[in-house]
């Protein structure tokens, strides 16, 4: 069966983007857009695809951006899934921001690491306790047979930490995605799109106009 969509079409008429108006920092660029993309009340705002990559296989999935800063984009996951085996074997990823709403998309390449102890367990004690006790309950990306498992895990974790603080699982814990390229990319009428890509160099950050 095949599903024609040739004429599902919208043309971008919201804003262009001159180098002009670019900030040379791309973070600096970056915490605009994203405080205009909470202001414009997107839905998860946060939301990232987050690519990565081993031998034998690509994986692609939504995660939260929880914090930036001139060091990188962090994320928290569970350290034995898919995507943690993907980026301990290769140290790379890209992450793209789809703010389709305001016709604009950025997208993140760059290498990965972990992020300290210490930045772990500040983030994770600012979490909802049911959500701590679901990173000890869920065994990521394993397979199983009924929620009804995952449920009896998350009780027996509820009772097992049900008083005082619930620990930093030791299989848990952020990655840092150091950009090397951040592109900022926004809608424009006939699809003559404004591409901007910065890229890390010696001296800084260089910025170059791409064709659409």
């Amino acid at each position: 069966m095949t599903v024609d969509l040739t004429n599902l079409k919208k043309e971008f008429r919201k804003n262009g983007l001159s180098r002009s108006k670019l900030d040379g920092d791309p973070v600096k660029q970056f915490s605009l857009w994203f405080t205009e993309a909470i202001d414009s009340g997107i839905v998860e705002p946060s939301a990232m695809s987050l690519a990565t990559t081993d031998e034998s296989e690509i994986g692609i999935r939504t995660v939260l951006l929880k914090y930036f800063d001139d060091k990188g984009f962090v994320f928290y996951t569970n350290y034995e899934s898919n995507k943690s085996r993907q980026i301990e074997t290769r140290p790379e990823a890209a992450l793209l921001f789809p703010w389709l709403a305001l016709e604009r998309q950025i997208k993140i390449v760059g290498s990965v690491e972990k992020v300290s102890g210490l930045e772990s367990i500040k983030y994770f004690a600012s979490r909802p306790k049911d959500s701590q006790i679901g990173a000890w309950a869920s065994k990521q990306s394993s397979t199983i047979s009924s929620r009804g498992i995952l449920q009896s895990q998350f009780e027996s974790m509820k009772q097992k930490f049900s008083s005082g603080e619930v620990p930093l699982p030791d299989f848990w814990g952020g990655y840092r995605v150091i950009p090397r390229t951040i592109e900022f990319w926004q809608g424009r009428e006939s699809r003559l799109h404004d591409r901007f890509v910065y890229q890390r160099s010696e001296d800084g950050w260089t910025i170059s106009r791409l064709s659409p």
